[in-house]
C-alpha cells in the first residue's frame, strides 16, 4: 500500500464518508482549494491506479468507491509514523502529545480506566 499525498488523503476521506460517489459528489464535499473538475478526476483515477478505489461505470460516467478501508490505511501509516518518528515506542508517542498539551492528564487517566475495563 502506497502512501497517499495530502490531496489524495483528502479525497479518500470524502470517499470513506460517502461510500460511493461520482466526481461531482466529491467536488461538492471539498470546502477549500477546490481543484478543477478534470484535476479532481485525475486524482481519483490515480487513487484507482494505486489500488485505493474502484469504480462502476454508468455509460460515460463512473461512480467510485473505496476498496481500502480507512482502518487499514490508518493502521499502516500510524504504525509507520510511530516507527519512523517515535523510535517504535507508543510511550514516546503519548509522551510527545502530553508535552505538546494535546492530551491532558485527565484524558490519559480516562484512557487507562477504559483499558482496564476492557481487559
Amino acid at each position: 500500500m502506497k502512501k497517499l499525498t495530502s490531496k489524495e488523503e483528502e479525497i479518500m476521506q470524502i470517499l470513506w464518508k460517502l461510500k460511493r460517489a461520482f466526481v461531482k459528489d466529491i467536488m461538492e464535499e471539498i470546502m477549500e482549494d477546490k481543484p478543477h473538475y478534470n484535476t479532481l478526476s485525475t486524482i481519483v483515477r490515480k487513487l484507482e491506479d494505486k489500488g485505493f478505489v474502484d469504480h462502476k461505470s454508468y455509460g460515460n460516467t463512473h461512480q467510485y468507491f473505496p476498496i481500502v478501508s480507512k482502518e487499514a490505511y490508518r493502521k499502516k501509516y500510524v504504525t509507520k509514523t510511530i516507527e519512523d518518528y517515535f523510535n517504535n515506542s507508543y510511550q514516546n508517542l503519548v509522551t510527545f502529545f502530553a508535552k505538546e498539551d494535546k492530551i491532558s492528564i485527565e484524558e490519559l487517566k480516562e484512557i487507562i480506566d477504559q483499558l482496564e475495563k476492557d481487559n
